[in-house]
């Protein structure tokens, strides 16, 4: 077959020829594409079909307003021409096709947030080949198996055709079809592949229709294979399966059309299929995958469920789960909404809320009875999209208590993950509070001196690790009449709940030390002047000298780290607790009653420093912090 180079041939073409570099990621993509072996090659059919799915849909929708970029043709399929005798595979569309600046844009650069992190996680995974089609960029998935690429297309409605050319290396060129090349190309585009040596068994029909039936049998459209007397016959089912009865599939059946929609090689966690009936109809196939998608982290944070009406693909941009449900993958096929919906439309349209409701509130109900039935499969699903979920504590207040009762959580009663309500069934005598800690990790979190006074008296406390939990927390939580209470943040009373080792006895001679205690708490106050806001006697530690935290109005101290990290807001001064029996506050209370200020003074910010490394913060003046170490250190040992 000709390539571009025998358009180029005529000096009126010639003269639009021209080579273009590659998008620089779209050059790093391709090297490591060219010179790396991935063991799931054939994924690089299953995104050609798709994309030439793709290309029928856009016409098919377009040609609702427009019918006359039909042109008298309104067959669409995909043909798969293998060619043994040249060693070439084509995959041709009648799709929308592409002009020449969309050749250059389309196939030229990688437009998508993520492709820094895609090219990071191809780079460094195993089976690199498995990320391919979660960023659009699954067209440089033959590169695999290609040596040389040629791409000619011709947009509906044009009567110009265009080729595309590549060897995969530091560009590409695009010229003018030939007249055999846009005989070839009445409308859409084919891809010609001239495959390298060790992919020559994808010139093999029974290889070609094993990846198509696997890969991409519920594509719309039919998928045509040419033997080699030049005969076509379909191999794929090309049939909505969300249109048939559940009593007609089989578990293959869904795993199958997930990872078509989904564009992976897991097994789905979960599957939703059923009809709306009523008011409005319409079908539902929906997906939870089993691992996270590559772009779970997308900040556009939108989901990827495909909106057909009556068969007609709309759009995958149509927002029919809210943004903390965005892992979910599927299908929703309306018969009453209007073809030529806009997206102005579908984000105004009331019939789209109300299927949005219902999606959202099925999700939820089938996350519910999972967790009920199939508590190990629920944990799987959490530990995979719980940070998601948990942005909905967030921003749904309607459905913030569905919510939290799905929540689980790490909780310092041991390794496993818990309920709130197991929690709530688990109080200890007299306790009113759900407690909880944020932080950077678990095993931070459990050596945090906020935790002794609940642990010397067996209370469990939540350990919130993912960044939304210093979010969601800000806002009114409780369950079963028990409101959230963070252990950093305003005053903790657990006096009604007793010590573990009952170590009440010298309560008399505390109550005695108030007096001594306030006069002592006002000096240190007085000392560190407006380093912080308060200096109070605390009720959190056991063993522990000191520590930081937030007044009850306040934002959680680690919610303001956070927000300073993103130049969001600036952190407000703490509240200093000291534990009135530690050795170290009782140096202080002797050194302030004997009159020495400057030692007095000395222990005093050495505790505020010493708070500040225990919550994971520099002290505010490191060279301070040494030599008043350094100090009191030598001061011992001279005593000594």
């Amino acid at each position: 077959m000709d390539d571009a180079g025998a358009s180029a041939s005529r000096p009126e073409e010639a003269a639009r020829s021209q080579t273009h570099p590659f998008q620089a990621e779209v050059a790093e993509l391709l090297n490591l594409m060219v010179h790396s072996v991935y063991s799931e090659t054939d994924i690089f059919l299953r995104e050609l079909i798709s994309n030439g799915s793709d290309a029928c849909d856009k016409l098919r929708y377009e040609s609702i307003a427009r019918p006359e970029l039909l042109a008298g043709a309104d067959r669409f399929a995909i043909r798969i021409l293998p060619d043994k005798a040249t060693g070439t595979l084509s995959i041709a569309d009648t799709g929308i096709g592409m002009d020449r600046q969309e050749l250059i844009d389309n196939l030229g650069t990688v437009a998508r947030s993520g492709t820094k992190a895609f090219l990071k996680g191809l780079s460094e995974a195993k089976e690199g080949a498995g990320l391919i089609g979660q960023f659009g960029i699954g067209f440089y998935a033959a590169f695999m198996v290609a040596d040389r690429i040629t791409v000619t297309s011709r947009r509906a409605g044009s009567g110009e055709a265009w080729v595309w050319t590549s060897s995969g290396g530091a560009g590409f060129d695009v010229a003018p079809a030939s007249a055999e090349q846009a005989a070839r190309v009445p409308r859409g585009t084919e891809i010609l592949l001239h495959l390298k040596e060790d992919a020559k068994r994808y010139l093999e029909p029974f290889e070609l229709e094993r990846i198509i039936r696997s890969y991409s049998d519920h594509i719309l459209f039919p998928i045509e294979l040419v033997d080699d007397k030049g005969e076509a016959r379909q191999v794929n089912a090309a049939s909505a399966l969300w249109q048939r009865s559940k009593s007609e599939l089989k578990q293959e059946d869904y795993t199958q059309a997930y990872r078509s929609l989904a564009m992976a090689f897991d097994e789905p966690a979960l599957t939703l299929h059923y009809k709306v009936e009523g008011r409005q109809s319409y079908a539902v196939l929906l997906f939870i995958p089993s691992t996270p998608p590559f772009d779970l982290a997308d900040p556009i944070r939108k989901g990827r469920v495909k909106l057909y009406v009556r068969r007609v693909f709309i759009t995958d941009d149509a927002d029919l789960l809210p943004a903390w449900l965005r892992f979910v993958r599927g299908v929703v096929d309306s018969e009453d909404l209007p073809l030529n919906v806009s997206r102005e439309m579908l984000q105004n349209n009331p019939q789209v809320t109300q299927i949005r409701n219902g999606l959202t509130g099925r999700v939820l109900g089938e996350l519910e009875s999972t967790a009920t039935k199939d508590a190990e499969a629920y944990a799987k699903i959490w530990e995979a999209f719980g940070p998601v979920l948990k942005e909905g504590l967030y921003e749904d207040r309607e459905r913030r208590d569905q919510l939290l009762a799905l929540a689980r959580f790490s909780t310092t009663a041991g390794s496993g993950m818990r309920s709130l309500e197991a929690y709530v069934a688990d109080l200890k005598p007299n306790q009113t509070e759900i407690y909880y800690l944020v932080g950077e990790s678990a095993e931070r979190i459990r050596s945090n001196p906020k935790l002794e006074a609940a642990r010397a008296r067996g209370i469990e406390v939540l350990l919130l690790t993912d960044p939304i939990d210093a979010f969601w927390t800000v806002m009114p939580q409780e369950l079963g009449g028990k409101k959230l209470k963070s252990l950093s943040q305003g005053d903790v009373d657990f006096g009604l709940i007793p010590l573990l080792d009952k170590r009440e006895a010298d309560q008399p001679e505390r109550e005695a030390a108030k007096q001594d205690d306030e006069a002592l708490i006002a000096s240190v106050k007085a000392m560190l002047g407006d380093t912080v806001s308060d200096v109070r006697a605390s009720q959190r530690l056991t063993d522990s000298a000191a520590c930081l935290v937030a007044t009850a109005q306040g934002r959680d101290r680690e919610l303001e780290r956070l927000l300073a990290r993103q130049n969001r807001g600036g952190v407000t001064k703490p509240i200093l607790e000291l534990n009135m029996r530690h050795d170290l506050v009782c140096a202080l209370a002797a050194a302030h009653a004997d009159k020495r200020e400057a030692e007095a003074a000395d222990i005093a910010f050495l505790l505020l420093d010493q708070a500040h490394i225990l919550d994971g913060e520099m002290p505010s003046d490191p060279a301070a912090f040494a030599k008043r170490l350094n100090a009191l250190v030598v001061r011992g040992l001279r005593a000594g």
